[in-house]
């Protein structure tokens, strides 16, 4: 067995280490956290405003007096990941950061129509609609961005440049310096969406949504896709790799837009078209004790298990633990190629996600309503603040004890090997 995960892991660590230092994915997953700190603030908005016990009227005041809390963060999501990416897809080529992500930003707003329809099919141009700086523009603006920052900074590179004078502020100086390539490539978009415009009588918006967006959305949302997913992050952690970050830099852009379809329905008052969202995968599988669902493990150890060595570990790893974060025992038990514990490691997480699927199609438990809840949030308040709902709460300690029970037989044996070898 052991010679089989060391051949295994000889193959699969290379891949699994290119894919994880890989320019794209790594600045794919920069870009949406520095959209972090700002749909937090959307979420917390939007969880005031829809707080289970205030009244219609009520929601209805506090949306309209602090709805711009939402309006202005999450639900323009696209504007800050387009930024961000040509912000360090820039800072990766060693070019100005700033005017990278700026003229990526510009790129995506040369693509996207300034038109907005109405609810009697009038359509008012020079308006630029909400939803297309958000869940429904996603997929165009990371498109557009990486574009726009590929030929930004292969000019910038190439040397064509304005160069002023020693003397000159540098703020001034660097503002010369990018203008040739800022002018290029949103010359680039400019064309491209003249083409797109005159010749098709469409926009690269609505071709991209449906050509690319809405497939990879319906595959993403489904049970298969996030079981496979899920697969990979455990296995991958398996071997010592951060499986969490490297599945989701594939991942995030879809389940991002899931989420925000999610909380334009919440906010709309209409049913919730998905149950895979971002919210989902990060309450009901990292939000029960960071990957793997490890926080039964550790009650497991720290309470149960017999050897002191189990004990210790486990204790000094519940603090931690409690706020999703589980690398010491990740490492301390270890669970890093302990051959031993591979099946619940792998199993656990896949088992309780088609628990809580099935429980949430069925009604009876709502999904997330789109609300982005921190990772770091501890059991039972991120399932409550994630569906807004207490059923939420009670499903994350319903699994809780299923991930106890499928791993507590391993646990046992582990206990008693090492028992046998004293």
């Amino acid at each position: 067995m052991n010679s089989f995960m060391d051949s295994l892991g000889e193959k699969i660590m290379p891949l699994a280490n290119k894919l994880g230092q890989n320019r794209y994915l790594s600045v794919l997953r920069d870009a949406f956290m520095l959209s972090f700190p700002l749909t937090m603030f959307g979420s917390i908005i939007v969880v005031i405003n829809n707080l289970p016990f205030f009244s219609d009227a009520t929601k209805g005041t506090l949306s309209s007096l602090f709805g711009n809390g939402q309006n202005a963060t999450m639900s323009i999501m696209a504007v800050f990941v387009t930024f961000g990416i040509g912000y360090y897809l820039s800072k990766s080529y060693d070019v100005e950061g700033i005017f990278g992500g700026a003229v990526s930003f510009a790129s995506f707003l040369l693509l996207t129509p300034f038109m907005m329809t109405l609810e009697d099919g009038t359509e008012v141009s020079g308006v630029l609609s909400l939803d297309r700086l958000g869940a429904k523009g996603m997929f165009i603006g990371m498109i557009a961005a990486f574009l726009a920052g590929e030929i930004y900074c292969r000019v910038t590179k190439k040397g064509w440049q304005i160069k002023m004078p020693d003397g000159v502020p540098p703020a001034v100086a660097k503002s010369f310096a990018a203008l040739i390539p800022a002018i290029l490539t949103l010359s680039v978009f400019l064309f491209i969406n003249a083409i797109v415009t005159g010749l098709f009588n469409t926009n690269l918006h609505d071709v991209i949504y449906e050509i690319i967006q809405k497939p990879l959305v319906g595959l993403g949302s489904s049970l298969p896709a996030t079981l496979i997913a899920l697969f990979f992050v455990q296995f991958l952690w398996f071997f010592g790799l951060h499986g969490q970050i490297i599945v989701n830099s594939v991942m995030d852009p879809i389940w991002n837009t899931l989420m925000l379809e999610n909380l334009d329905a919440y906010k709309a008052g209409e049913k919730l078209p998905h149950i895979i969202t971002k919210p989902f995968m990060e309450t009901f599988t990292v939000g029960l004790g960071g990957s793997g669902m490890t926080l039964a493990v550790i009650l497991i150890m720290a309470f149960v298990m017999k050897k002191k060595q189990y004990r210790d570990i486990g204790r000094l790893s519940l603090a931690p633990g409690i706020f999703n974060v589980n690398e010491p025992v990740i490492f301390g038990l270890p669970i890093v190629l302990n051959a031993t514990i591979l099946i619940p490691w792998v199993l656990a997480p896949l088992v309780v996600t088609v628990l809580n699927y099935l429980v949430m199609a069925a009604g009876i438990v709502p999904p997330p309503t789109g609300v982005s809840v921190p990772w770091t949030v501890p059991i039972f308040f991120s399932g409550m603040l994630a569906t807004n709902s207490i059923l939420g709460g009670l499903l994350q300690l319903v699994d809780l004890l299923i991930v106890g029970l499928l791993w507590f037989p391993f646990l046992r044996l582990l206990d008693k090997e090492k028992e046998s070898a004293i």
